[in-house]
């Protein structure tokens, strides 16, 4: 028997060790494998830049959710600031020939994609060629290879080149058939991140705010693609509505294609362009490693800082999305920085926690009085993400920039109809008069009621206040452009909410400028996280479902989920928060 239990405890002994040893081993070979992609790039002669399948573009650090399972190279995410950059100084390197642009689907915001389209106008000043290839082209990725000067399409491919449209649901009915209630306290006609919980289509104002939003944005990008492709405007219209990219000849017959080829065929068009007989190999190299070819992250001199702030804001010390206690943090590191001489704070924000938005403001102020602050917009600068921004002492906003949204709400739900119909009821007993003014069995009281109200008008009130300051308005002029309504980049500066029309490059020239800089080194905040610090954030085991899940339904809806999912934390406080999002798919 003895002998027995020492042959398990050897082999249970024996099972742990090797688990160990694989698992240090497996560690091992990750942080070697990332360490070996951070490998700086040589840039061939002779060469082409290619926006391809892996060009992940992405605002902030933050946005950044690899981990465990993807640091190849081929996930790389480059910011867009470094996007840009590298379009621009591919524009005068001899070793870069063209630019080859072939993504069916890109992964870039709409203003991203716009500065991106931005930097190519320039780049072709140059006199080197833009090329792009499609097979299946989403609108987004149509719309940055649109501005080549030839658009090759896959014989059996298409455009999917179709407008704007947006889809909001209710479920007024569906609470009541359920007994769910929602007790729903707003400031702002206009706020119809609530909209939903409270009627069961859409109201006239949120469908005027929706309309006139939507033909802003496709005006603008429509305008855009048409010129390019020089077709007339009225014909480009028919060309969407009549849904003609579908199919691929029709796509040439119309100019939204040049020529329809094979991929093989297209590279060796490219092998022809620069004269390389077609059995020898093409040198693409991708933005990611064309970036790393001239990293000068570690060199000396004045600074201007970039912070990205991306994603909604919430209180606590996570480093996605926007965390108060975490930039408060970074404001003040920036402040005490003797070297950073001017911040850029770029915003890409829908909103979020009211408490969480005045936290951060508070403290941009205080830096605002050390040195200059200057405020870019990305895709979002709503409710929340626009109040952040009101510590500026200049504010660029992008044409397509969702900007505004000056309103605050508050949901509470509760399940007491539900609960009594299946025989479950609740009594209270309480020391003081409102110890229980809410319960999710019994609702909110309307003393509750009222108080909650009061809160949501104090924080508006408290809103239009740090805009009116800002923008050097009174509060019944930004009362009449708020209302929680959302504003096209190109209305909010018509109307006075943003000083400036232009890029996060814009706005960086501004603060160096304005610091009195005439040379300077960009330095970015937060900091990106090492391949390491990913790997052993990846092990978290909510971390680990989150990735599951994301991977099973799709990024798209998993980012529904995860808004629904968070909606808990309405109950508990005042939301500055935009309702919904717009994308060029």
């Amino acid at each position: 028997m003895k002998s027995f239990l020492k042959n398990v405890l050897a082999n249970i002994v024996a099972i742990v060790l090797l688990c160990v040893v694989f698992f240090f081993f497996f560690i091992v070979m990750l942080v070697f494998s990332a360490m070996g992609n951070e490998k700086t790039a040589v840039v061939k002669k002779n060469s082409v830049l290619a926006i391809n399948l892996k060009t992940n573009i992405i605002d902030s650090p933050t946005e950044e959710r690899k981990g465990l399972f993807d640091i190849s190279d081929q996930n790389k995410s480059i910011l867009i600031y470094d996007a840009v950059e590298a379009i621009r100084k591919a524009k005068t390197d001899d070793n870069i020939k063209g630019i080859s642009i072939e993504a069916d689907q890109l992964s870039a915001g709409i203003t991203q994609i716009d500065d991106l389209r931005s930097a190519i106008e320039d780049f072709k000043k140059s006199g080197k060629f833009v090329y792009a290839y499609g097979n299946a082209v989403s609108q987004s990725s149509y719309y940055l290879g649109s501005v080549a000067d030839r658009y090759y399409l896959n014989p059996a491919g298409m455009i999917e080149l179709k407008g704007l449209a947006t889809e909001v649901a209710f479920f007024k009915d569906f609470a009541d058939k359920y007994g769910i209630g929602i007790e729903v306290i707003r400031h702002g006609k206009f706020k119809s991140a609530v909209e939903p919980f409270l009627r069961n289509d859409i109201s006239p104002e949120n469908k005027e705010q929706l309309g006139t939003l939507l033909n802003d944005i496709w005006r603008n990008t429509s305008s855009k693609m048409a010129v390019s492709r020089k077709i007339d405007t009225a014909q480009f219209r028919t060309v969407i509505d009549s849904l003609y990219g579908m199919i691929p000849e029709l796509g040439v017959k119309y100019r939204l294609a040049d020529q329809l080829i094979q991929k093989t065929q297209y590279d060796d068009l490219i092998k022809s362009k620069l004269g390389v007989k077609k059995d020898e190999k093409l040198n693409k190299i991708s933005l990611g490693k064309y970036i790393a070819s001239y990293s000068d992250d570690e060199k000396s001199g004045d600074r201007v800082a970039v912070l990205y702030a991306s994603g909604s804001i919430n209180s606590g010390d996570e480093y996605n999305d926007i965390h108060s206690e975490k930039y408060i943090k970074y404001i003040k590191e920036l402040q005490e920085n003797d070297k950073v001489k001017a911040v850029v704070f770029r915003i890409n924000s829908p909103g979020g926690s009211a408490n969480a938005s005045d936290e951060i403001l508070f403290e941009l102020q205080q830096l605002k009085k050390k040195k200059p602050l200057v405020v870019s917009f990305g895709d979002y600068a709503a409710s929340g993400g626009y109040y952040i921004a009101m510590a500026a002492d200049k504010i660029y906003s992008e044409p397509n920039t969702l900007t505004g949204s000056i309103g605050v709400f508050g949901v509470i739900p509760y399940f007491k109809d539900i609960a009594n119909k299946n025989g479950i009821r609740a009594d209270i007993v309480a020391t003081n008069a409102n110890s229980q003014y809410y319960s999710s069995l019994n609702g909110v009281s309307p003393y509750g009621v009222s108080m909650i109200t009061r809160s949501v008008e104090g924080t508006y009130k408290r809103f239009v206040h740090f805009v009116t300051q800002n923008r050097k308005q009174t509060f019944e002029q930004i009362d009449s452009v708020g209302g929680g309504r959302v504003w096209s980049g190109t209305r909010a500066k018509q109307i006075g909410l943003v000083d400036e029309l232009g890029t996060l490059n814009d706005a960086v020239k501004y603060a160096a400028g304005k610091a009195g800089l005439k040379s300077y080194v960009l330095s970015s905040y937060p900091k990106r996280m090492s391949p390491f610090e990913q790997i052993f954030k990846d092990l978290n085991e909510d971390e680990i479902s989150a990735r599951l899940i994301k991977n099973k339904i799709g990024k798209a809806n998993y980012e529904i989920m995860q808004h629904v999912m968070e909606e808990r934390k309405l109950q508990s406080e005042v939301k500055m928060e935009m309702p919904y999002q717009i994308k060029i798919d």
